[in-house]
């Protein structure tokens, strides 16, 4: 009889500057830029793109990613390290969403034989963000860069934090909770704790800055997973005149093992 198969680790990891489609005036696409993807087996990537113009609709100085994937010993464990980032600078969307940064970054490790992984947001950043030329001030929420390191404590956090339960159930403000937790594969939530801006006529919808005659620009979205993390720092659902949608900075981090 053939002995069972070893239990390996199978990396996953993947990261993009920029993406986007728009509807209207113009029906097209923007391929994704400066796109970085880790074999299953783990090493490193990079990519990068400089001077980048669609139109007159989306420009940035410079987008690039990085992915990397390695194993190493300590203490008689295996630690399955994986690190994605995605960089753009000096963006321009429409001339209504500039920056002068923006940073996603998702590091993590794994122990076999543990069934989830520990992650940290830290390195995630927005360096002079501004909408229709106003600032935007951004709190952060610690607690989910340092502390809630695993799916676990991210449950455990639902119990103890009204607040963080509200976002979990109800991310978008629809008016309709939904249950989170063990019934739900992942959990989408922001690591923004609080947005502001003096914008005229610009609101604020939980994570998500609802600017007229233009859309919506949703900062900072997480969907964690015990294995996987996924962080898309800027997402935009364009309405009227221009039509579509775009992420900017966007990564996905960690992998899972077999069998």
């Amino acid at each position: 009889m053939a002995a069972p198969p070893k239990r390996r680790f199978h990396f996953h990891a993947s990261g993009h500057a920029l993406s986007g489609e728009f509807l209207r005036p113009i029906r097209e696409s923007i391929e994704v830029q400066a796109a970085t993807t880790l074999p299953t087996i783990g090493g490193h990537g990079d990519a990068r793109v400089e001077q980048f113009r669609h139109r007159h609709f989306v420009s940035f100085n410079a987008g690039y990613s990085h992915v990397s994937g390695s194993k190493y010993h300590k203490d008689d464990k295996d630690f399955y390290t994986t690190l994605v980032t995605a960089t753009v600078e000096n963006l321009n969307f429409l001339d209504v969403v500039t920056a002068d940064r923006v940073v996603s970054r998702v590091s993590s490790y794994h122990i076999l034989p543990n069934n989830e992984s520990h992650f940290s947001f830290v390195g995630a950043q927005f360096l002079g963000l501004k909408v229709a030329g106003h600032p935007v001030e951004i709190v952060l929420n610690d607690r989910l860069f340092a502390h809630l390191d695993t799916f676990d404590k991210v449950k455990k956090e639902l119990e103890t934090d009204k607040d963080f339960k509200k976002m979990a159930e109800d991310p978008f403000h629809t008016g309709t909770r939904s249950k989170v937790g063990e019934d739900h594969g992942e959990i989408l939530c922001s690591i923004v704790k609080e947005l502001k801006t003096d914008a005229p006529g610009v609101t604020v919808e939980g994570h998500a800055l609802v600017v007229p005659h233009f859309g919506r620009v949703y900062v900072g979205e997480a969907l964690l997973g015990p294995c996987k993390r996924t962080l898309t720092m800027l997402r935009l659902e364009l309405g009227s005149p221009v039509e579509g949608s775009g992420t900017i900075s966007q990564v996905v981090g960690n992998g899972a093992t077999w069998p």
